[in-house]
Protein backbone atom coordinates (compact mmCIF):
# COMPACT_ATOMS: atom_id res chain seq x y z
CA UNK A 1 0.00 0.00 0.00
CA UNK A 2 1.34 3.41 -0.93
CA UNK A 3 1.29 6.27 1.53
CA UNK A 4 -2.19 7.71 1.10
CA UNK A 5 -1.46 11.06 2.74
CA UNK A 6 1.29 11.74 0.22
CA UNK A 7 -1.03 10.71 -2.59
CA UNK A 8 -3.76 13.01 -1.28
CA UNK A 9 -1.57 16.03 -0.66
CA UNK A 10 1.14 15.90 -3.30
CA UNK A 11 3.81 16.32 -0.63
CA UNK A 12 7.04 14.36 -0.89
CA UNK A 13 7.42 13.71 2.84
CA UNK A 14 4.74 12.87 5.45
CA UNK A 15 5.23 15.96 7.61
CA UNK A 16 2.43 18.52 7.79
CA UNK A 17 2.82 22.02 9.25
CA UNK A 18 -0.08 22.83 11.56
CA UNK A 19 -2.48 25.59 10.41
CA UNK A 20 -1.80 27.91 13.35
CA UNK A 21 -3.78 31.14 13.45
CA UNK A 22 -1.80 34.17 12.23
CA UNK A 23 1.33 31.99 11.99
CA UNK A 24 0.51 29.61 9.15
CA UNK A 25 1.01 32.07 6.35
CA UNK A 26 2.78 31.67 3.01
CA UNK A 27 6.32 32.43 4.24
CA UNK A 28 6.31 29.46 6.60
CA UNK A 29 4.10 27.24 4.44
CA UNK A 30 6.27 27.73 1.36
CA UNK A 31 9.43 26.86 3.30
CA UNK A 32 7.84 23.65 4.59
CA UNK A 33 6.50 22.65 1.18
CA UNK A 34 9.75 23.45 -0.60
CA UNK A 35 11.52 21.13 1.85
CA UNK A 36 9.17 18.28 0.97
CA UNK A 37 6.54 18.61 3.68
CA UNK A 38 3.06 20.07 3.42
CA UNK A 39 2.65 23.73 4.25
CA UNK A 40 -0.76 24.81 5.49
CA UNK A 41 -2.52 28.18 5.37
CA UNK A 42 -4.77 29.18 8.25
CA UNK A 43 -8.12 30.92 8.13
CA UNK A 44 -8.89 30.85 11.87
CA UNK A 45 -7.54 34.39 12.35
CA UNK A 46 -10.61 35.70 10.56
CA UNK A 47 -8.45 38.03 8.48
CA UNK A 48 -10.29 37.08 5.31
CA UNK A 49 -8.50 39.31 2.81
CA UNK A 50 -5.07 38.47 4.22
CA UNK A 51 -5.82 34.74 4.19
CA UNK A 52 -7.03 34.93 0.59
CA UNK A 53 -3.80 36.70 -0.37
CA UNK A 54 -1.74 33.99 1.36
CA UNK A 55 -3.66 31.28 -0.51
CA UNK A 56 -3.09 33.09 -3.80
CA UNK A 57 0.63 33.33 -3.03
CA UNK A 58 0.86 29.58 -2.47
CA UNK A 59 -1.08 28.81 -5.66
CA UNK A 60 1.27 31.10 -7.59
CA UNK A 61 4.31 29.38 -6.06
CA UNK A 62 3.20 26.07 -7.53
CA UNK A 63 3.97 24.17 -4.33
CA UNK A 64 1.73 21.54 -2.74
CA UNK A 65 -0.15 23.01 0.22
CA UNK A 66 -3.39 22.83 2.12
CA UNK A 67 -5.85 25.14 3.85
CA UNK A 68 -7.61 24.68 7.17
CA UNK A 69 -11.26 25.67 7.52
CA UNK A 70 -12.32 26.02 11.19
CA UNK A 71 -16.06 25.52 10.80
CA UNK A 72 -17.25 27.22 13.97
CA UNK A 73 -15.46 30.44 12.99
CA UNK A 74 -16.90 30.67 9.49
CA UNK A 75 -19.87 33.03 9.28
CA UNK A 76 -20.92 31.73 5.85
CA UNK A 77 -19.53 29.80 2.88
CA UNK A 78 -17.52 32.71 1.46
CA UNK A 79 -14.09 31.38 2.44
CA UNK A 80 -15.06 27.81 1.62
CA UNK A 81 -16.08 28.81 -1.91
CA UNK A 82 -12.92 30.87 -2.33
CA UNK A 83 -10.76 27.90 -1.34
CA UNK A 84 -12.73 25.55 -3.55
CA UNK A 85 -12.35 27.81 -6.59
CA UNK A 86 -8.78 29.03 -6.02
CA UNK A 87 -6.99 25.86 -7.08
CA UNK A 88 -6.52 24.39 -3.59
CA UNK A 89 -6.61 20.59 -3.68
CA UNK A 90 -6.36 19.62 0.01
CA UNK A 91 -8.18 21.01 3.05
CA UNK A 92 -8.62 20.12 6.67
CA UNK A 93 -11.82 21.02 8.46
CA UNK A 94 -12.02 21.43 12.22
CA UNK A 95 -14.09 22.70 15.13
CA UNK A 96 -17.50 21.74 13.85
CA UNK A 97 -19.57 19.32 11.82
CA UNK A 98 -17.64 18.27 8.69
CA UNK A 99 -20.90 17.65 6.86
CA UNK A 100 -21.59 21.41 6.78
CA UNK A 101 -19.43 22.16 3.76
CA UNK A 102 -18.28 18.69 2.69
CA UNK A 103 -20.65 18.47 -0.32
CA UNK A 104 -19.42 21.83 -1.65
CA UNK A 105 -15.76 20.87 -1.22
CA UNK A 106 -16.22 17.45 -2.80
CA UNK A 107 -18.19 18.99 -5.66
CA UNK A 108 -15.02 20.94 -6.50
CA UNK A 109 -12.84 17.85 -6.26
CA UNK A 110 -11.03 18.67 -3.01
CA UNK A 111 -9.62 16.07 -0.64
CA UNK A 112 -10.96 16.68 2.87
CA UNK A 113 -9.50 15.52 6.19
CA UNK A 114 -11.30 16.38 9.43
CA UNK A 115 -9.53 17.14 12.73
CA UNK A 116 -10.80 14.94 15.57
CA UNK A 117 -10.05 15.05 19.33
CA UNK A 118 -12.13 11.98 20.23
CA UNK A 119 -13.39 8.66 18.91
CA UNK A 120 -16.92 10.05 18.85
CA UNK A 121 -15.84 12.88 16.57
CA UNK A 122 -13.90 10.46 14.40
CA UNK A 123 -16.91 8.20 13.98
CA UNK A 124 -19.08 11.14 12.97
CA UNK A 125 -16.51 12.35 10.43
CA UNK A 126 -16.13 8.87 8.93
CA UNK A 127 -19.91 8.61 8.57
CA UNK A 128 -19.94 11.98 6.80
CA UNK A 129 -17.58 10.65 4.15
CA UNK A 130 -14.32 12.53 4.74
CA UNK A 131 -11.18 11.27 3.01
CA UNK A 132 -9.00 11.09 6.11
CA UNK A 133 -8.56 12.28 9.68
CA UNK A 134 -6.15 14.46 11.62
CA UNK A 135 -6.09 12.78 15.03
CA UNK A 136 -5.24 15.47 17.58
CA UNK A 137 -4.12 14.49 21.06
CA UNK A 138 -4.40 16.65 24.16
CA UNK A 139 -0.63 17.27 24.16
CA UNK A 140 -0.93 19.69 21.28
CA UNK A 141 -1.13 23.45 21.58
CA UNK A 142 -4.01 25.79 20.85
CA UNK A 143 -7.71 25.00 20.99
CA UNK A 144 -8.43 21.71 22.77
CA UNK A 145 -11.25 19.41 23.72
CA UNK A 146 -11.87 19.87 27.49
CA UNK A 147 -12.08 16.06 27.77
CA UNK A 148 -8.38 15.40 27.28
CA UNK A 149 -7.20 12.22 25.56
CA UNK A 150 -3.53 11.70 24.80
CA UNK A 151 -2.39 10.96 21.28
CA UNK A 152 -0.99 7.61 22.42
CA UNK A 153 -4.48 6.41 23.34
CA UNK A 154 -6.51 8.32 20.77
CA UNK A 155 -4.52 7.21 17.74
CA UNK A 156 -4.94 3.54 18.65
CA UNK A 157 -8.64 3.97 19.30
CA UNK A 158 -9.28 5.78 16.02
CA UNK A 159 -7.27 3.19 14.08
CA UNK A 160 -9.51 0.50 15.58
CA UNK A 161 -12.50 2.44 14.26
CA UNK A 162 -11.44 3.09 10.67
CA UNK A 163 -8.93 2.29 7.95
CA UNK A 164 -8.96 5.87 6.62
CA UNK A 165 -5.53 7.57 6.37
CA UNK A 166 -4.56 9.25 9.63
CA UNK A 167 -2.34 12.24 10.35
CA UNK A 168 -1.13 12.23 13.96
CA UNK A 169 -1.01 15.58 15.75
CA UNK A 170 -0.05 16.61 19.28
CA UNK A 171 3.30 16.32 21.02
CA UNK A 172 5.38 15.46 17.93
CA UNK A 173 8.48 17.51 17.15
CA UNK A 174 10.98 14.96 15.85
CA UNK A 175 11.52 11.57 14.26
CA UNK A 176 11.10 9.62 17.47
CA UNK A 177 7.59 10.93 17.92
CA UNK A 178 6.95 10.36 14.24
CA UNK A 179 8.08 6.73 14.50
CA UNK A 180 5.80 6.17 17.47
CA UNK A 181 2.85 7.63 15.56
CA UNK A 182 3.52 5.43 12.55
CA UNK A 183 3.70 2.37 14.79
CA UNK A 184 0.20 3.23 16.02
CA UNK A 185 -1.29 3.57 12.56
CA UNK A 186 -0.51 7.08 11.28
CA UNK A 187 0.65 7.74 7.73
CA UNK A 188 1.87 11.28 8.46
CA UNK A 189 2.42 13.65 11.35
CA UNK A 190 1.45 17.26 11.93
CA UNK A 191 3.78 19.57 13.83
CA UNK A 192 2.84 23.00 15.14
CA UNK A 193 4.97 23.95 18.12
CA UNK A 194 8.13 22.84 16.34
CA UNK A 195 7.43 25.16 13.42
CA UNK A 196 6.60 28.08 15.72
CA UNK A 197 10.29 27.96 16.63
CA UNK A 198 11.47 27.90 13.02
CA UNK A 199 13.43 30.60 11.24
CA UNK A 200 10.54 31.22 8.84
CA UNK A 201 7.89 31.50 11.53
CA UNK A 202 6.58 35.09 11.51
CA UNK A 203 6.27 35.38 15.29
CA UNK A 204 8.45 37.57 17.48
CA UNK A 205 11.75 36.19 18.73
CA UNK A 206 10.48 36.32 22.31
CA UNK A 207 7.81 33.75 21.47
CA UNK A 208 10.33 31.48 19.74
CA UNK A 209 12.76 31.70 22.64
CA UNK A 210 9.98 31.02 25.14
CA UNK A 211 9.29 27.76 23.29
CA UNK A 212 12.99 26.85 23.23
CA UNK A 213 13.43 27.74 26.91
CA UNK A 214 10.44 25.79 28.23
CA UNK A 215 10.58 22.28 29.66
CA UNK A 216 8.01 19.49 29.45
CA UNK A 217 5.93 21.19 32.17
CA UNK A 218 6.04 24.53 30.39
CA UNK A 219 2.41 24.62 29.25
CA UNK A 220 -0.94 24.96 30.98
CA UNK A 221 -4.55 24.43 29.94
CA UNK A 222 -6.85 27.42 30.37
CA UNK A 223 -10.64 27.70 30.11
CA UNK A 224 -11.14 24.08 31.10
CA UNK A 225 -14.74 24.82 32.00
CA UNK A 226 -15.37 27.46 29.38
CA UNK A 227 -14.58 28.31 25.81
CA UNK A 228 -12.18 28.21 24.17
CA UNK A 229 -10.20 25.59 26.08
CA UNK A 230 -6.55 26.06 25.11
CA UNK A 231 -3.09 24.66 25.82
CA UNK A 232 -0.65 27.55 26.01
CA UNK A 233 2.81 28.45 27.23
CA UNK A 234 3.08 28.87 30.98
CA UNK A 235 3.41 32.58 31.83
CA UNK A 236 2.36 34.58 34.85
CA UNK A 237 -0.87 35.49 33.09
CA UNK A 238 -1.76 32.02 31.81
CA UNK A 239 -0.82 30.39 35.14
CA UNK A 240 -3.19 32.70 36.98
CA UNK A 241 -5.98 31.92 34.55
CA UNK A 242 -5.42 28.20 34.94
CA UNK A 243 -5.32 28.42 38.73
CA UNK A 244 -8.39 30.60 39.13
CA UNK A 245 -10.48 29.23 36.28
CA UNK A 246 -10.72 32.69 34.77
CA UNK A 247 -11.94 33.17 31.23
CA UNK A 248 -9.45 34.21 28.59
CA UNK A 249 -11.74 35.27 25.77
CA UNK A 250 -11.04 38.98 26.07
CA UNK A 251 -7.28 38.60 26.09
CA UNK A 252 -7.31 36.88 22.71
CA UNK A 253 -8.01 40.27 21.15
CA UNK A 254 -4.45 41.20 22.11
CA UNK A 255 -2.86 38.06 20.68
CA UNK A 256 -1.03 39.98 17.95
CA UNK A 257 0.76 42.02 20.63
CA UNK A 258 2.21 38.75 21.87
CA UNK A 259 2.79 37.03 18.53
CA UNK A 260 4.34 39.96 16.71
CA UNK A 261 5.08 42.52 19.44
CA UNK A 262 6.82 40.08 21.76
CA UNK A 263 4.82 40.94 24.91
CA UNK A 264 4.51 37.47 26.40
CA UNK A 265 2.04 38.60 29.07
CA UNK A 266 -0.32 40.41 26.68
CA UNK A 267 -2.27 37.31 25.72
CA UNK A 268 -1.92 33.54 25.36
CA UNK A 269 0.83 31.83 23.37
CA UNK A 270 -0.38 28.52 21.96
CA UNK A 271 2.12 25.69 22.46
CA UNK A 272 2.10 21.95 23.05
CA UNK A 273 3.76 19.87 25.74
CA UNK A 274 6.45 19.12 23.18
CA UNK A 275 8.10 22.46 24.02
CA UNK A 276 10.41 20.48 26.27
CA UNK A 277 11.76 18.69 23.20
CA UNK A 278 12.48 21.84 21.16
CA UNK A 279 16.03 23.04 21.81
CA UNK A 280 16.80 25.60 19.12
CA UNK A 281 15.34 27.76 16.40
CA UNK A 282 16.11 26.24 12.99
CA UNK A 283 15.09 26.71 9.36
CA UNK A 284 12.10 24.61 8.33
CA UNK A 285 14.23 22.61 5.90
CA UNK A 286 16.60 21.57 8.71
CA UNK A 287 13.69 20.63 10.95
CA UNK A 288 12.22 18.41 8.24
CA UNK A 289 15.57 16.83 7.33
CA UNK A 290 16.36 16.06 10.97
CA UNK A 291 12.88 14.70 11.58
CA UNK A 292 13.13 12.30 8.66
CA UNK A 293 16.64 11.22 9.64
CA UNK A 294 15.75 10.56 13.27
CA UNK A 295 12.51 8.85 12.14
CA UNK A 296 14.50 6.29 10.21
CA UNK A 297 17.00 5.93 13.05
CA UNK A 298 14.21 5.38 15.57
CA UNK A 299 12.66 2.67 13.39
CA UNK A 300 16.04 0.93 13.02
CA UNK A 301 16.65 1.08 16.78
CA UNK A 302 13.19 -0.35 17.46
CA UNK A 303 13.87 -3.26 15.11
CA UNK A 304 17.19 -3.96 16.83
CA UNK A 305 15.54 -3.96 20.27
CA UNK A 306 12.83 -6.28 18.99
CA UNK A 307 15.45 -8.66 17.57
CA UNK A 308 17.05 -8.95 21.03
CA UNK A 309 13.87 -10.34 22.59
CA UNK A 310 14.16 -14.04 23.53
CA UNK A 311 10.97 -15.05 21.73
Amino acid sequence: MSNRVLAHTGARLPIVQAPMGWIARSGLAAAVSAAGGLGMIETSSGETDNCKAEIDAMVAAGLPFGVNLPLMFLRDDTMVRYVAEAGVRFVTTSAGNPATFLPLLKEHGLTVYHVVPSVRAARKAVECGVDGLVVEGAEGGGFKNPAEVSLLVLLQAVRELTDLPLIAAGGIVDGRGMAAAFALGAEAVQMGTRFVASAESPVHGNYKQAVVGADETGTVVVNRNGSPTMRVLKTAYSSELAATGGQAGGSLAAVKQLYFGGDMEASLASAGQSVGLVHQVQPAAEIIEETMRTFREALDEARKRADLLPF
